[in-house]
């Protein structure tokens, strides 16, 4: 498929497509000072193909080694976050992954003569110009993003707070707390390419008066200046203009933790609210959200579910159950553990007619109904004996039922279901639904086997 250019206009935004990876279409150069170690460096933005991802490439050493834009690679978080693969180091990577995350980019390498890119004005706006002047091109690979379903929440030292809550979009809302409170502000937006430029790439990096010597004497910021930064001074603001925002300081936070948190690996489909956040707990937010995404992954149910004589599919499940849509709540039969276990399986989709009032903007499969497969799953273990072929089991009592959280469309239920006494036509199922390996809901189930 080819690819779609846009030029750096009014077109970059409009030519993009949100299903689809995006990378750069030129390659762009910005050369400069960098902040910390005060030397020279020319960075070179420049396209990558699908799934690759950001990666940073030290032109200036031997090999020209690689270094992934990870979270297993950060080493430090004091005043910047720093990458390491080895010996080998990147400084400071937090402005560039925001501008390329705020505007739409999914894959590109970044090369730099030196360890740190250039500071220029202390804001992402450089490389939002350097992005549009290289122009971007939309990919013939799907946009991974994670949609956050539950909130996820970290707590840092001193006071940080970082929490994601679901939410249809990308959103940041950050709070600034100020050590006088007079710079405490709040700040809070969706994240747009369009948004980010305007709102968020602007706002310049901001140190307070009496942390200049600290730094120095810790051989940070040498290539620091008021021209790429702000110095608060007791209730002064120094700088070389003046404040771009009145919640400048907040709105700058919230640039940092759009390029700190992209270092988990994937785009983020929730809201992220902080308060006081940092490059350390920006980074240990990160690793938390890698650490989640891994282990739900590791859960996700086989791509290609079981085939042997023990499985039963949508046909023989009609010839011993009497349900039928839009009242089948079961779809396959995966595994009989016993004659008296089994595990069955519902593929939950929007298509479900109870999602149009269950609720509208908010779909969540009812609980009832969750209840209701649990005890279609348990009647196939008694049904599909000899001695019961053709009898019905209804349900007669419901007990120790718990809901543990919402099933969505999209979700895989997985209903295991045991019989743990039956005396004639009376029994008792111990029952549970699962998604992703977790519990969602449970119930111990009283049902009686009569004639149809």
């Amino acid at each position: 498929m080819p690819t779609q250019k846009s030029p750096p206009s009014k077109q970059f935004v409009a030519n993009m497509n949100l299903e689809k990876e995006h990378t750069l279409a030129g390659v762009a150069t910005l050369e400069g000072t960098s902040l910390h170690t005060g030397q020279k460096v020319t960075l070179h933005l420049k396209p990558a193909p699908a799934g690759h991802g950001f990666k940073f490439r030290r032109i200036d050493l031997p090999d020209q080694p690689f270094i992934d834009a990870d979270v297993d690679r950060v080493e430090k978080v004091e005043r910047a976050t720093t990458l390491a693969s080895g010996s080998v180091r990147v400084h400071t990577v937090e402005h560039v992954l925001s501008a390329l995350t705020g505007m739409g980019v999914d894959n590109a390498l970044i090369e730099m003569d030196a360890n740190e890119p250039p500071i220029g004005d202390g804001s992402a706006r450089p490389f939002v110009e350097l992005i549009k002047k290289a122009g971007i091109e939309i990919q013939d690979a799907p946009r991974k993003t994670w949609e956050i379903r539950e909130p996820i929440h970290f707590a840092g030292k001193n006071g940080s707070h970082i929490t994601i809550v679901p939410y249809k979009g990308f959103r940041v809302s950050v709070t600034n707390i100020s050590r006088n409170g007079k710079f405490t502000q709040y700040f809070s937006s969706e994240v747009t390419p369009e948004l980010y430029e305007k709102e968020i790439a602007p706002a310049r990096t901001f140190t307070f008066y009496e942390d200049i010597k600290p730094l120095l004497d810790a051989g940070l910021i040498k290539g620091g200046s008021l021209e790429n930064a702000v110095v608060v001074r007791d209730d002064e603001v120094l700088s070389k203009e003046p404040m771009r925002f009145d919640n400048e300081f907040a709105r700058h936070k919230a640039l940092d933790l759009i390029g700190d948190l992209l270092l988990c690996g994937k785009r983020i489909t929730g809201h992220v609210i902080a308060v006081a956040p940092g490059h350390g707990p920006n980074t240990q937010m990160a690793a938390k959200l890698k650490k989640d995404y891994l282990r739900m992954r590791s859960m996700m149910p086989p791509f290609k579910l079981p085939q042997n004589e023990a499985v039963l599919d949508i046909n023989d499940i009609f010839r011993i159950l009497p349900h039928r849509a839009p009242f089948l709540l079961i779809d396959r039969v995966m595994d009989f553990s016993s004659e008296l276990k089994c595990t069955a399986v519902k593929n939950v989709t929007y298509n479900e007619p109870y999602f149009q009032g269950h609720f509208p903007g908010h779909p969540i499969m009812p609980g009832v109904l969750q209840l209701e497969a649990m005890a279609q799953a348990s009647s196939v273990l008694v049904l599909r004996l000899p001695d019961n072929e053709g009898k019905i089991g209804y349900l007669m009592s419901a007990d120790r039922v718990k809901f543990r959280r919402p099933v969505f469309p999209g979700d895989t239920l997985f209903i295991e279901a045991e019989i743990v006494k039956m005396r004639r036509s009376i029994g008792v199922a111990d029952c549970r639904c699962l998604v992703n390996g977790e519990v969602v809901s449970s119930a111990e189930l009283k049902f009686a086997i009569v004639d149809a």
